[in-house]
């Protein structure tokens, strides 16, 4: 295909998303009856007065969405043009976006960070995004956490049906009517002295706990895991 022709639809496809996609999301979300799961591990998160960061799957950001809004949290999409997309669906729902990546976030979107989190707000970050591989994650998550002193709570948002996208994080879209669990995990801490091993080792941590707590939550709809 021509390049040209290929941005053009890009971009065409990106006016339509802006456009409709809230209201879409809107629609579909009225339908949808979601199960919360770990409640209690969003209160230890924030013992302190302190915020936290929120992670979940890239391919997971729709399923929650709606649940989660107006409450003022902030979002890291990264700083691309799949990014926008994003961004203009976030503030549409409520959310606050911070334009970073865990792998490469410079020194004005950290500082933002850590206002956040000074504030006692949440943070949300997709660890394996916005690339992938799906459920890969560097240790730009951990070092984030232990820069800014914030936890870390693994969730894990699943529906019993949905569109998925042909994408590498197959990106889950509940239909109609769809059943939701939305499960929240025991936090992981990272300490200020932590090494790249410490690092490391959360990071392995933090990935174990965001597949359990989807397993949780596929397992409490009563459907397979979709991976």
């Amino acid at each position: 295909m021509d390049p040209r022709l290929r941005i053009a639809r890009r971009k065409a496809a990106t006016r339509l998303l802006r456009r409709v996609g809230p209201r879409v999301l809107r629609w579909l979300a009225s339908s949808w009856r979601a199960d919360v799961l770990g409640a209690e591990h969003l209160a230890a998160a924030s013992a302190g007065g302190g915020g936290h960061f929120m992670a979940l799957w890239h391919g997971r950001m729709i399923v929650a969405l709606p649940h989660h809004a107006e409450r003022g949290w902030q979002v890291l999409v990264s700083p691309s043009e799949d990014g926008d997309i994003s961004e203009h669906l976030l503030e549409s729902f409520g959310y606050g976006v911070l334009r970073g990546s865990t792998s490469r976030t410079g020194a004005r979107a950290l500082r933002a960070m850590r206002r956040t989190l000074e504030r006692g707000d949440v943070l949300v970050v997709t660890p394996d995004g916005p690339r992938g591989p799906r459920h890969s994650m560097n240790l730009g998550l951990a070092w984030l956490a232990r820069a800014t002193g914030g936890a870390i709570v693994p969730c894990g948002f699943v529906c019993d049906r949905a569109w998925r996208a042909k994408s590498w994080d197959r990106f889950t879209v509940p239909k109609r009517g769809a059943r939701l669990a939305l499960v929240y995990g025991e936090p992981v801490r990272v300490p200020r002295d932590a090494d790249e091993a410490a690092l490391t080792a959360a990071t392995e941590l933090l990935r174990e706990r965001m597949l359990a707590a989807e397993r949780r939550g596929f397992e409490h709809l009563g459907v397979e895991a979709d991976w």
